[in-house]
């Protein structure tokens, strides 16, 4: 440490400003560049395909999703706006029950809006595996993120393979909050809505 000067205050410790670091970081990423294939191979887009039709959604946001993580997606978590339970009512309507019906090696879970119960919700659409309440409006970031993180875990599952299917601008900051995969609005998920 005695040989070396530490920076004075006020000092944000910027880039090097030596010679030549312009060009060793053009070489670095020149080096890189070669290392990393310019496609993905053909057996692993099939897979890949395949595996969004398991879920049910398209193969650009399956690989949306799949890219920002580097993870596959084992949850989708839909809040109950983007299933249509809406309201005091609790069963989904046919054309969305039809589609999850259909999802294959992942869980189905959903977030609860008041006045709809997460209970009666669960118990009257069997093709669902979890509910839980859905954060209020009104709550704060911090309570927000700690309620969809907290039912997340509940299910024994890591916030980076679930991808969150919302239908209201609020529902989209449940992403960001318990660090999940992404965000789709249903629109996108359920092509009849």
């Amino acid at each position: 440490m005695e040989g070396r000067k530490l920076p004075g205050i006020g000092h944000n410790n910027g880039p090097a400003m030596d010679r030549g670091v312009t060009y060793r970081a053009y070489q670095w990423k020149r080096a890189r560049q070669k290392l990393m294939p310019k496609t993905i191979p053909l057996f692993v887009v099939k897979m890949r395909v395949r595996r969004a039709a398991e879920l049910g959604m398209s193969y650009a946001a399956y690989a949306k999703c799949r890219q920002a993580t580097g993870h596959d997606i084992l949850a989708l978590l839909f809040s109950s706006n983007a299933l249509r339970v809406i309201g005091p009512g609790a069963e989904m309507p046919d054309a969305e029950t039809r589609a999850l019906a259909q999802v294959r090696a992942a869980k189905k879970l959903t977030l609860v809006h008041r006045p709809a119960q997460p209970g009666a919700v669960l118990q009257a659409n069997p093709v669902l595996d979890a509910a839980g309440a859905a954060p209020k409006f009104t709550e704060s970031w911090s309570a927000m993120r700690e309620r969809v993180q907290g039912f997340i875990r509940a299910q024994g599952m890591p916030a980076r393979q679930v991808l969150i299917i919302g239908d209201a601008p609020l529902e989209e900051e449940w992403s960001t909050a318990a660090q999940a995969c992404g965000y789709l609005r249903s629109s996108e998920y359920f092509a009849h809505q």
